[in-house]
């Protein structure tokens, strides 16, 4: 078997961890419940002071802080903000994190944050602009860095690749990891009328370093991503399906609309748990 993305850079297998979000601050550095690792949204501790600081202080102190970011913009056309990325290589050394991880999307234009992770178009172009800005970020950092599959509701225009194609260019030729977002390739299967696991055996699985899981919204015409439920049945089997093909990986259960209580929450990181010790090994 050819060697991972992750046995190359030294990164082991983390097991299931949750978000720490602003509800948890109090309660989560303090639980006696199993956990693995937390990951945090870099954008609100760039500047860490009070209570975030407690926080992240006292959750470094017990598992690996992971930093997933929303905000570096890595393939809108604007300059990458040097603000943010100083900011963001300060943050990644002070909490040791082993990787950290952004969107392949873009979310500021002309100076603005959009507040959203919009869709590249899946084209050749694309991939040759976002790739030196991959290797720049990385060379920055310091730290091995993944990029996610975004969930996206309108294919953009222009695309030239299929989406797994555009994917895989991206990460092999920016030489970086991949975040398999599980949820989100069920939701643009279902919206998009493509098999999810095919999309899946199409991927580059030997540069998966991280998955998140989550909950989503069904409406009559179009499933949301919206991270506000447990995770359902069917996203569970698809995560199955990957990790037969990848052997255990760091999996998040993201919950970020609608919280429910911590130990909720942690008790879809105990299924996630259960369904890693039952994946086969590398």
């Amino acid at each position: 078997m050819a060697v991972t993305y992750a046995q190359r850079h030294g990164l082991k297998p983390l097991g299931a961890g949750i978000g720490l979000r602003r509800s948890f601050y109090g309660e989560l550095p303090r639980t006696e419940r199993a956990l693995d690792w937390v990951e945090i949204i870099p954008e609100n501790f760039l500047t860490l002071g009070g209570r975030s600081q407690r926080a992240v202080e006292a959750c470094k102190e017990r598992w690996p802080v992971l930093p997933h970011g929303v905000g570096l913009n890595i393939g809108g056309p604007d300059a990458l903000d040097e603000d943010y990325v100083r900011g963001l290589t300060a943050l990644v050394k002070r909490v040791d994190a082993p990787f950290f991880s952004d969107h392949l999307c873009y979310s500021r234009l002309d100076g603005v944050y959009l507040h959203d992770l919009l869709p590249l178009p899946f084209s050749e172009a694309a991939v040759e602009h976002v790739v030196p800005r991959v290797r720049e970020v990385m060379d920055r950092v310091g730290r091995p860095f993944l990029l996610e599959n975004p969930s996206y509701y309108a294919r953009m225009p222009g695309g030239t690749l299929q989406e797994a194609d555009f994917l895989r260019h991206v990460v092999e030729q920016a030489d970086c990891g991949l975040l398999l977002d599980v949820n989100n390739v069920y939701v643009n299967a279902l919206n998009h009328g493509y098999d999810a696991r095919a999309f899946i055996d199409a991927l580059p699985l030997e540069r998966v370093v991280q998955i998140h899981l989550a909950g989503h919204t069904r409406y009559p015409d179009v499933i949301v991503d919206t991270h506000g439920d447990r995770v359902c049945d069917d996203v569970w089997s698809l995560y199955r399906h990957v990790l037969a093909r990848t052997g255990p990986v760091a999996t998040l259960i993201e919950w970020d609309q609608d919280i429910p209580s911590l130990d909720a929450v942690l008790d879809e990181a105990d299924a996630a748990r259960t369904v890693l010790r039952e994946a086969p090994g590398r």
